[in-house]
């Protein structure tokens, strides 16, 4: 964290001090915003939550309850999530009172009574070591606490602002073409309806979404009948896995057991079996103790006997994905002005814990590219490339989760469902994501540079000793939700004194017309405001000093132009993070986007690569 250089502050660094539309802030909606968000809920939250960070940009957020959620439904947080989590600042104080996940257990039928389950095997939850965040379960109301929080502490002083049903919208001209009609839900206006204009409007408001309805986008795919009832309780019960993440497969049904955050609390999906197409929902009429029945049947010779229910449902398992996520119909000219994301845009079963995950996903996508589309650094055209590169996301999700519910429904095709459980890890944990190349993923990457950074994929970190303070720090870590596109310089083997590529490349990036730090940093701006730039040499901590590195790795920063010393690294002793990391030793460029994905990688010397990747992205014509 970095604070001091504007002077001294004395009080907690997260909470900036207001700035552009944070100063003065009023409470309620103003007639005219940049963006306006259409649900609280994890994608809303997710973008308005990475809106928030920037002064020059309006953004209001809204959802017809009165106030904020207390119960959430979705709690399964992905190792992905959590990574994200940490570049909005409250990675690890929400994992400190989450549920961690690290085992899961199976049981089957006992082969000498198949009236009754045994344990069958026992997977650790990361296998392959894909991440060193963890896997959590947390309440999803706690998940969007944790974002008011962080959009307080934001200059625009953003907070949601409750009461406030969408009803329609029209997209029309001018600086503010959208125009939104709202019904007031809750306050002394309650029954009246007000009209706001936007640039940009989200819809994040769920599977039965009016802005869905409203850019005439529909969901592509069925119910499959099976029914589910779920339930969060607390109970005395004598099955030894109760604190565990467990699958049940028995001949009476299959059950998915998640251990709640706190020591007690556990939700169970319990199966309630096969739905006649005519059933016309009859299903959702199952009482609670049906389910706790069927669960004390299949679970036997163990018993749960339920003390308390925290929230109870039933459903059916339901796949879709949306046509598109915008208001751009295939083959219409223009750029998009209305969005969807989350349930809005694919929806699916609860089982595999991927729902509140890929919405917020889908939500950290376009938060960057409005704010640099907003902020004046690219054109419109940007803002394509949400639907391009999440509907495909979505229908890898939907494609995943009919084989799980599938198998977690009993479906045998000679792979154990413990099998397909490992077998299939990076999916769950969220690191299956990889974008093609495009606008945004260059197609000139040397992958052969960086095999441990595959292209697309999201910037796995490793570690590296920052060389000012004698630090180990995972360098990806230290990635913010801030808009900033990240330049990895990984050197050549030269001592940092001795003349190098590193030293060319440096020259060019600080000063040549066609580096995007000279072509995209604006007058007056900072010179760290666009691009956060780190070198990482090959020599270790002390066999050079941090004022050997290139000016450019050491940008003055605020009023009083002190250089930041905290962008220079050199390798750990036993922890090289080349290797690591497959990194050449004749050195490597690596881009990564604002929302973490590895987007361009260049050797030193082929700073021309760079400068094609960057100038259409930043193009404002």
């Amino acid at each position: 964290m970095k604070f001091h250089h504007h002077g001294y502050v004395s009080e907690n660094p997260r909470n900036k001090p207001a700035a552009g539309v944070g100063i003065d802030r009023q409470p309620g909606l103003p007639d005219e915003m940049d963006v306006l968000i259409v649900g609280s809920g994890p994608a809303g939250m997710m973008t308005a939550a990475q809106l928030s960070v920037f002064p020059e940009i309006r953004t209001l957020i809204i959802d017809r309850r009165p106030s904020r959620l207390e119960l959430g439904h979705a709690d399964g947080i992905q190792a992905r999530t959590v990574e994200t989590f940490e570049a909005f600042g409250f990675g690890r104080e929400i994992v400190a009172e989450a549920y961690r996940i690290t085992e899961t257990a199976f049981w089957k039928p006992n082969p000498e009574n198949t009236d009754e389950i045994v344990r069958t095997a026992i997977t650790e939850d990361d296998p392959y070591d894909l991440s060193e965040f963890e896997h959590i379960i947390v309440n999803q109301a706690r998940v969007l606490d944790y974002f008011v929080e962080f959009m307080a502490d934001q200059p625009t002083k953003m907070a949601p602002d409750y009461g406030y049903e969408f009803i329609g919208l029209t997209v029309g001209d001018g600086e503010y073409p959208v125009t939104v009609d709202l019904l007031v839900t809750a306050g002394p206006d309650e029954g009246k309806t007000r009209t706001v204009r936007a640039k940009y409007v989200l819809g994040a408001d769920g599977a039965r979404s009016k802005v869905r309805e409203a850019i005439g986008a529909t969901h592509q795919g069925k119910i499959s009948y099976h029914a589910w009832g779920v339930a969060d309780v607390v109970a005395k019960t004598d099955f030894p896995d109760i604190r565990l993440k467990s699958i049940i497969n028995s001949p009476k049904g299959n059950i998915l057991h998640i251990p709640r955050e706190g020591g007690f609390l556990f939700r169970s999906y319990v199966d309630l079996g096969e739905v006649p197409e005519d059933d016309n929902r009859e299903i959702r009429k199952t009482p609670l103790d049906e389910i706790i029945r069927r669960a004390n049947e299949i679970m036997a010779p163990y018993t749960l006997d339920v003390q308390d229910v925290a929230w109870w449902s039933v459903y059916e398992v339901g796949h879709r994905v949306t046509d598109r996520f915008d208001d751009v119909a295939d083959g219409d000219e223009g750029f998009p002005r209305v969005f969807i994301a989350g349930d809005a845009c694919h929806t699916h079963s609860a089982k595999a814990g991927q729902g509140m995950n890929v919405s917020m996903q889908d939500g950290f996508n376009l938060g960057w590219k409005l704010a640099q589309v907003l902020r004046g650094y690219s054109s419109e055209r940007l803002l394509r490339t949400y639907t391009q590169e999440r509907q495909k996301i979505a229908q890898d999700l939907i494609d995943f989760d009919l084989e799980w519910s599938s198998r977690m429904a009993g479906a045998d095709d000679g792979e154990s469902i413990e099998e397909f459980y490992v077998r299939t890890a990076e999916f769950p944990a969220g690191f299956m994501t990889q974008y093609q190349p495009g606008l945004l993923v260059s197609a000139e990457a040397k992958q052969e540079l960086a095999t441990g950074y595959p292209l697309g994929k999201r910037f796995k970190s490793a570690r590296a000793v920052r060389r000012a303070d004698a630090n180990p720090i995972h360098i990806g870590h230290e990635h913010r939700a801030d808009g900033r596109w990240r330049i990895y310089v990984f050197a050549d083997g030269a001592h940092p004194t001795t003349p190098s590529p590193v030293d060319g490349f440096a020259a060019w990036l600080g000063g040549d017309p066609s580096s995007p730090l000279v072509r995209c940093t604006k007058p007056g701006q900072e010179p760290d405001s666009v691009f956060d730039i780190k070198v990482i040499y090959q020599q270790a901590l002390h066999d050079f000093d941090v004022t050997d590195a290139p000016s450019v790795f050491r940008p003055e920063v605020g009023p009083f132009r002190v250089e930041d010393w905290g962008q220079v690294y050199g390798v750990m002793a036993d922890e090289d993070i080349f290797d690591l990391r497959g990194i050449s030793r004749d050195g490597a460029v690596i881009v990564v986007r604002p929302d973490m994905y590895v987007a361009h990688i260049a050797a030193l010397e082929d700073t021309a690569s760079l400068a094609r990747f960057f100038d259409p992205i930043f193009d404002l014509s």
